[in-house]
């Protein structure tokens, strides 16, 4: 980090194993370039929720936050460490007294950041409203840091659009959308201050249907009779992730890049330490 910018890194939807190993090998060799590393985990464990192994384990691995969505509750655990997960974000707009904290803000060298989640509401279950908790919330915020990011977990691309733009006459440094899994092809500069894509994408099997199984995916889409979801396993992953360059003085975005590749997990340039660290 430099005294004009901020570099951060945010993965998408982390989906199960291959998602994690996807992350970890993908930081092992570029941690290195950011100042500040996010990943949303809701998916990371088994495809559905987090456990705390898998928390630590991708802490331990270099990132400083992670951000989650509607299947954050899943794995039953999480309300036995949330509460001491510090560097654990669940959307803010649930109701009041929901366990664990709807955001977090970090040192980053001499200047901090402010790490938001929310969840929206179209195609979604019911929540409360995240604008009206972001108008009321945001000038608090402002009197810590400038520097405000913001992961918006939802399904609408319109609501991801609007709640962008809402977000940027707000002062919000850098806005980024998950759920969908799918990687979008708009990242710009709203406003001339707020860094934002609509979709980061997600971190997992190449071969799958959004990190999951092809067949069982099939199945329940052309019986339409339920069938339990498998995480997709290959060697070959992708690594959807966004880097973020914004100015920790003033909290306006600089720059914003899309990060789209498939790495070979038995590549023989990974070194034997690695790949027992990976597959842990």
């Amino acid at each position: 980090m430099n005294e004009t910018s901020l570099k951060i890194l945010f993965f998408g939807d982390i989906a199960g194993r291959a998602g994690r190993n996807a992350v970890k090998y993908y930081l092992s060799q570029n941690r290195g370039n950011y100042d500040f590393i996010i990943a949303n985990a809701e998916n990371a464990s088994h495809g559905f929720g987090l456990t705390q192994k898998n928390y630590e384990d991708l802490i331990s691995s270099g990132i400083n936050c992670l951000t989650s969505g509607n299947h954050i509750w899943d794995k039953k655990e999480i309300f036995t460490y949330i509460e001491q997960a510090q560097k654990l974000i669940r959307p803010l707009n649930y109701p009041k007294n929901t366990a664990g904290n709807g955001y977090g803000i970090f040192d980053v060298g001499e200047y901090k950041i402010c790490i938001m989640n929310f969840l929206g509401r179209v195609f979604m279950p019911p929540i409360d409203s995240q604008w009206d908790i972001l108008k009321n919330k945001i000038d608090e915020i402002k009197t810590i840091t400038p520097n405000v990011f913001i992961d918006f977990h939802a399904e609408a691309t319109a609501e991801k659009i609007c709640f962008g733009k809402y977000a940027a006459n707000l002062g919000v440094s850098a806005f980024a959308g998950t759920h969908t899994h799918v990687q979008t092809a708009d990242e710009q500069i709203v406003n001339n201050c707020m860094a934002y894509i609509t979709d980061a994408g997600f971190c997992g099997a190449q071969n799958g249907v959004i990190g999951m199984e092809y067949e069982t995916s099939l199945k329940r889409m052309t019986t339409n009779l339920p069938e339990r979801f498998e995480v997709a396993q290959d060697t070959n992953v992708v690594v959807n992730a966004v880097e973020f360059t914004i100015n920790p003085i003033t909290g306006k975005a600089i720059s914003i890049k899309r990060i789209n590749e498939i790495i070979n997990l038995n590549n023989d340039e990974i070194t034997d330490k690695l790949k027992d660290n990976i597959n842990a």
